[in-house]
């Protein structure tokens, strides 16, 4: 049933992104040509910084890392966190845009690589200082109580950004979010958002490996164990050993310098991924103990913290229900769907229940869904009849042809992170 907060949600939600489009569409492109490396953002989030203090936002930086925190109160209400992620990917952008990035910096391995924003980033921060911008404007404030909270969060890419700015006061510096939204691209029609009907994404591990071995002649093998060849037979070895419904992706793997020497050292790393958790662990302790069995001399494997589980709105169906009722408000019931649970890895489960031990929050509600980023033309040329099949056939997120139709994808974006925030926040006075 369609009540009067309804009505005023809507209302506030569409203003919100007609309002802004402009401003959000030049904010996209400039992110998107400038992208920069996760825990190097700071030019990111100086820009976001400085559009939030415009706003009218009180703002910290350096939460974190690069990390963005800023506040705006407006009465007594609850307080409602909006997030957004700061990083890109070293990804050579092949979209063929006049905007595309043209941007190398020097990666973790110490060398210069391409960087892209292919996962949209670079969307979800135009989004969130749009809404900002609408839900801190003068028509907006009578719609909503409570506190509102933007943060700009660094190295998302690498699942630590989370975790390093609730270590660094995230929930006691500020004030502790009552519910925290955000939502990511996905290479789905423009116009619609998409919920889980189950987990949003998977639970991760990443694993750091270094195989070292003693160098020497490739005519004399067997007088310096090669880590190549014991790092690439492992590797071999690992997926007939995965549990099942459980995802083993070998990310990178670096080795040699030339045919005729072997090499002293292989380095690679690994994602294991599922929707257990118990089964993700056992995962993850198979790969070590095959590597430990691979190797030639010293090993080493570097295990990054565990990625919980994004659940569907953190299993608070009273939440879950309210921000997709919204969505369904502003958008229209068939442009809301119900999409299986992602095999992506995101390290926003932290903000929640998830994260308890961390920030010692356990009332924290989350809210994630998907929107979507192709536009028409683009979703009626990609080969296919069904849904299934195009979007099979479409670059996903972190492919160098990803490319949203920035003015629907934005229009999209703004609509549903503001619906979603006013449904959060308390009425205002102009409620009624």
């Amino acid at each position: 049933m369609t009540t009067p907060r309804d009505l005023r949600v809507k209302a506030a939600a569409l203003r919100s992104a007609h309002d802004t489009l402009r401003p959000a569409l030049e904010l996209y492109l400039a992110l998107h040509s400038r992208p920069e490396l996760p825990g190097r953002e700071h030019r990111t989030a100086a820009r976001l910084a400085r559009e939030a203090a415009d706003a009218g936002f009180t703002v910290t930086r350096d939460v974190g890392g690069h990390g963005v925190v800023a506040v705006l109160r407006s009465g007594d209400g609850p307080a409602v966190m909006l997030r957004a992620e700061l990083d890109a990917l070293p990804v050579r952008e092949r979209t063929g845009l006049p905007y595309a990035s043209k941007i190398r910096a020097m990666g973790t391995d110490g060398r210069h690589t391409p960087v892209m924003h292919a996962c949209g980033h670079d969307a979800h921060l135009a989004a969130l200082v749009a809404t900002a911008r609408a839900l801190a404007g003068p028509q907006a404030r009578g719609e909503w109580s409570g506190t509102l909270l933007l943060v700009g969060q660094p190295a998302e890419e690498t699942l630590t950004g989370a975790r390093a700015m609730l270590a660094d006061g995230l929930y006691t510096r500020f004030p502790r979010p009552d519910t925290v939204l955000a939502q990511h691209l996905a290479p789905l029609p423009t116009g619609c958002v998409a919920h889980a009907a189950g987990p949003a994404t998977a639970a991760g591990v990443t694993l750091a490996v270094t195989v070292r071995g003693h160098g020497g002649h490739a005519a004399l093998p067997w007088l310096g164990g090669n880590p190549l060849e014991a790092a690439a037979a492992a590797v071999t070895r690992l997926r007939p050993l995965m549990p099942a419904g459980v995802l083993l992706t070998t990310g990178t793997f670096h080795s040699g310098e030339q045919a005729n020497v072997l090499p002293e050292r292989a380095d690679l790393t690994l994602g294991v991924r599922g929707f257990d958790e118990a089964a993700v662990a056992r995962a993850a302790a198979t790969v070590e103990a095959v590597f430990h069995e691979a190797g030639t001399g010293d090993l080493s494997v570097t295990v990054a913290p565990r990625t919980p589980l994004v659940p569907c709105q953190t299993g608070d169906l009273v939440l879950r229900a309210a921000v997709r009722h919204a969505h369904e408000a502003v958008l229209g019931p068939t442009r809301v769907l119900t999409c299986p649970p992602s095999t992506a890895v995101e390290d926003f489960a932290w903000y929640g229940p998830a994260g308890a031990a961390l920030h010692g929050a356990p009332a924290v509600r989350t809210a994630y869904w998907m929107t979507g980023a192709t536009g028409p033309a683009q979703w009626r040329a990609a080969p296919g009849t069904t849904a299934r099949e195009k979007l099979a056939a479409l670059p996903p997120n972190h492919s160098p042809r990803f490319a949203p139709d920035p003015v629907p994808t934005l229009r999209t974006a703004v609509a549903a992170l503001t619906a979603a925030a006013l449904r959060s926040l308390g009425p205002g006075s102009g409620s009624g």
